[in-house]
């Protein structure tokens, strides 16, 4: 009997020390394996550095976007700020106040765009008047003649004025902002552009039907 427990405590050693000569090559092994692993985690790592920077880069149609977008936004905003005081539908004044709404805070996050890229700013009042739209990309833009008609109504006749003029006006954003979310680069600007498309057709679908039109326009994109 002791014979075989000595036996068997000089098997049992042998096999540690197998597990332990095994553990000791694992580790002398981790260093060119760790090496490997820090590697691959660097070569992770590098292909994930070098799709952040592409996602933050921009190209000429993001700066032209951007650049387009804000007059056409600003003259949203001055024409959503008709409404008070104008406007006899509280419809028409609830949907003025939400198109300042989302759009002013898009005025200013393009705005930032354009100052982080060093692009030039449109001044207020650039590209307001719609015979100049054409030529800068802007579809949709009043003329400053609509503008005028449009400040001199008041109740019904503003109201159906308004819908008919913002209708025309979301139509264009949505033809820009399709066109940046084809040919743009910047992620920020084209998830813009996708809001832009969404919320605006959305609510020329409401402006066709508190004119009493049964179809929606500006279904592009």
């Amino acid at each position: 009997m002791t014979s075989i427990r000595t036996l068997t405590r000089r098997a049992a050693l042998v096999a540690v020390a197998g597990v332990a000569l095994t553990a000791l090559t694992a580790c002398g092994g981790d260093g060119s394996g760790s090496s490997g692993s820090g590697h691959r985690g660097h070569a992770s790592s590098s292909a994930g550095a070098a799709t952040e920077p592409a996602a933050g880069k921009h190209n000429a149609q993001d700066v032209s976007f951007a650049q387009g977008m804000i007059p056409h936004h600003r003259q949203a905003l001055e024409m959503a700020r008709m409404a008070d005081g104008r406007a006899s539908s509280g419809a028409v004044k609830d949907l003025a106040a939400r198109i300042e709404k989302a759009q002013d805070p898009e005025i200013k996050t393009m705005t930032g765009w354009l100052k982080t890229w060093g692009e030039d700013v449109p001044e207020p009042g650039a590209g307001m008047d719609h015979s100049a739209a054409g030529h800068s990309g802007m579809p949709g833009m009043m003329s400053d003649e609509d503008m005028a008609e449009l400040e001199k109504s008041s109740g019904e006749a503003f109201d159906a004025k308004f819908l008919a003029l913002m209708v025309e006006h979301h139509e264009g954003a949505v033809e820009m902002a399709t066109v940046e979310k084809s040919k743009g680069r910047y992620g920020p600007a084209k998830a813009m552009a996708d809001d832009i498309v969404t919320a605006q057709n959305a609510e020329i679908s409401e402006m066709n039907k508190l004119l009493g039109k049964g179809k929606s326009g500006g279904a592009a994109g």
